[in-house]
């Protein structure tokens, strides 16, 4: 029994999944088999007994067109994936077509959009530093693992991995391992007709230990490379592995083996290639028996010296390791009480709520990062304790640079990771840049925050390059997200209390640079998503809808229009995400049926036809001139909102 019959097992099980499923990818597992038996078999530190230990090493398929092989992976690592689920490939079981966090057994995030995945391991390579910076002792190491990526040319020319890549390496993270299956070829034919660029100057430039291994099939080079990467303590390894895509077949080392399923007759071929005998989706007991032994003994031997590290850690540092295992258990509501208490002015731009409502929560909560993109000192989106940097990993600011779409996959990873609550601030109208990473939080529903500024038109003289006026509706239509706009620093805070605290949501909270008008913000209302913030007197003869600054634009009109004798309430919807999630009787309590609704947002107005086709919104780009002279401009003023309900 050798590592070649287990590399030959991999491809074999790969190829008769995508086969079977006649849909997938299978020039990948037939030329990274070799990397990724050499990685699980020869280092990763897995235990599929207990797949969420904290100290385990990572391991990320960025290019997640080959989950197959990544399936038949844990399958022989006896993570929870059985012979059934790989026949189940790509139909509706727990092997989809490409790898989905939550979904399966082992699987640590969701990729396949290419680069996001080698972004998200940067993010956990960094939370990784973070921990085990705060909290090792000598010869006492609580966190000390690698994290492990697999890359193809793809993921190498998105923007969002290079802008990862650079983070890392200006981090020098050492524990970042990048497996690259330089294969020369893509999709639509050689990668020669996109990309020339020379890997080892680049990533040398970048800050990275470079390494070349010149026969992919070889694990013995594939495993002294990796070697190499662990042994040096200054900078993160990026392992070039030069492979043949579709290897052992007749397509090899062509496009065709890329993404076209192989033919039955081309299996056939190629297990003979192989000297494979099985039939299918049948594995030896020897390759069992030997995956057993290197994968998951050793991973529980690991496992079990880590147990004896935790019990004296405990032992000789009792209260870090009670403030470690406070970091691992979900925060409570309660804990983030005091956020409900600061003192907030009653007119100050949400923005500078933000930031004292972040500066509170990081003195409440010692695992509370984060930073923004360059903005810092405009979104008031920074972190306590110093820069997070090469030389202080303590530090809880993250400075992320002009890097918002590596932000945001970024802060995704250190999610992942776990033992940490993360944010990511910029700019709204760049929320754009970061769409994928927000999209994918909500597909792996996990409590990723993103803190974004400047929130509509009032931005004012930057002009419309700079004004978002479609992303609240974009994002609202993502499933499984809560976009807040809150309106005070009431909402403000609720909307960071809720965020911190969630397990499950990620959260958008969108803030303005302007001052807001006065309002006054409830707890409970805010924390149904939507609530009457300003009641009418006696006959209700309609309702003033709106979000963020808005809502003091709908109370100052709502006075003028009970002096006309219009009787209206006006409701503060922060949240639709979570409004929509109340009891039809709430809801109907907010907004009774029958009842004259102006909306008033200054975005696209797409959003609030599910509740009335009465809307102030914006339909064009913004423009450059002072924020009030563009929102007086553009229909904001207590007139133009009276004039508006008065046509209803």
């Amino acid at each position: 029994m050798n590592d070649h019959r287990v590399i030959n097992a991999l491809r074999v099980l790969g190829v008769e999944m995508i086969t079977h499923a006649n849909s997938g990818h299978p020039g990948i597992v037939l030329g990274a088999a070799p990397m990724i038996e050499t990685l699980f078999v020869k280092h990763l530190n897995i235990n599929p007994e207990y797949p969420n230990w904290i100290n385990r090493d990572r391991f990320v398929m960025s290019a997640g067109h080959g989950s197959a092989l990544l399936y038949a992976t844990l399958h022989l690592s006896k993570f929870d994936v059985t012979i059934e689920d790989l026949k189940k490939f790509r139909t509706f079981g727990r092997t989809p077509g490409h790898p989905e966090y939550g979904h399966t057994d082992g699987v640590e995030t969701t990729s396949g959009p290419l680069g996001q995945g080698v972004a998200n391991a940067v993010g956990m390579a960094m939370a990784e530093a973070h921990l085990s910076s705060t909290f090792n002792e000598e010869n006492l190491p609580l966190i000390d693992h690698y994290t492990y990526v697999l890359c193809g040319d793809g993921d190498l020319q998105e923007g969002v991995a290079l802008e990862a890549l650079s983070v890392a390496g200006h981090l020098r993270l050492n524990k970042l391992i990048v497996l690259f299956d330089s294969n020369d070829i893509q999709l639509d034919g050689e990668v020669g007709l996109a990309y020339s660029e020379n890997h080892q100057m680049k990533f040398e430039a970048m800050g990275y230990h470079y390494l070349r291994v010149e026969d992919g099939m070889n694990p013995d080079a594939i495993h002294e490379a990796i070697q190499k990467a662990k042994a040096n303590k200054n900078k993160p390894s990026f392992i070039e592995v030069k492979t043949v895509i579709g290897f052992g077949t007749n397509v090899a080392g062509t496009s065709q083996s890329h993404g076209k399923p192989l033919s039955e007759q081309q299996v056939e071929s190629l297990k003979k290639e192989l000297s494979w005998s099985e039939e299918p989706f049948q594995v030896p007991a020897d390759v069992y028996e030997y995956c057993d032994k290197y994968i998951v003994k050793r991973g529980i031997n690991t496992y079990q010296q880590w147990l004896d590290t935790e019990k004296n850690y405990q032992a000789e540092y009792p209260e870090k390791y009670k403030q470690f295992t406070d970091f691992l258990n979900p925060v409570q509501e309660k804990q983030l009480d005091e956020l409900l208490t600061i003192d907030f002015d009653d007119n100050e731009a949400t923005r500078v709520s933000g930031g004292k409502v972040i500066n509170k929560a990081s003195t409440l909560l010692r695992n509370f990062i984060g930073g923004s993109a360059d903005l810092s000192s405009s979104t008031k989106a920074k972190g306590f304790d110093g820069h997070f940097e090469a030389s202080n990993y303590k530090g809880r600011n993250i400075n992320f640079g002009v890097r918002e779409h590596a932000m945001g996959a970024i802060v995704n990873g250190m999610t992942l990771h776990g033992g940490l609550k993360v944010f990511g601030g910029a700019f709204f109208v760049f929320s754009d840049y970061m769409k994928p990473a927000i999209r994918l939080s909500a597909i792996m529903r996990i409590p990723s925050i993103f803190v974004m500024t400047h929130d509509s038109i009032a931005v004012g003289e930057d002009g419309p390059t700079h004004q978002p006026v479609e992303q609240l509706a974009g994002l609202r239509a993502i499933p499984d997200l809560n976009v807040v706009r809150p309106a005070n620093g009431i909402e403000t805070a609720v909307a960071f209390k809720n965020a911190i605290s969630s397990n499950d949501t990620p959260t958008v909270i969108v803030l303005s640079r302007q001052n807001v008008k006065p309002t006054s913000g409830d707890v409970q209302g805010a924390n149904m998503g939507a609530y009457v913030i300003s009641s009418e007197t006696e006959k209700l003869d309609g309702i003033l809808l709106a979000t963020g600054t808005e809502v003091g634009l709908a109370v100052a009109a709502q006075k003028k229009l009970l002096e006309q004798g219009k009787d209206v309430r006006v409701v503060s919807m922060p949240s639709v995400f979570v409004f929509e999630q109340q009891t039809e009787s709430y809801k109907e309590s907010i907004l009774p049926m029958n009842t004259k609704i102006l909306a008033i947002e200054a975005a696209h107005p797409m959003p609030w036809f599910k509740y009335t086709k009465h809307i102030m919104g914006v339909e064009t780009f913004g423009a450059s001139a002072d924020g009030d002279l563009v929102m007086k401009r553009y229909k904001y003023t207590e007139n133009d909102v009276i004039e508006e309900f008065n046509k209803l």
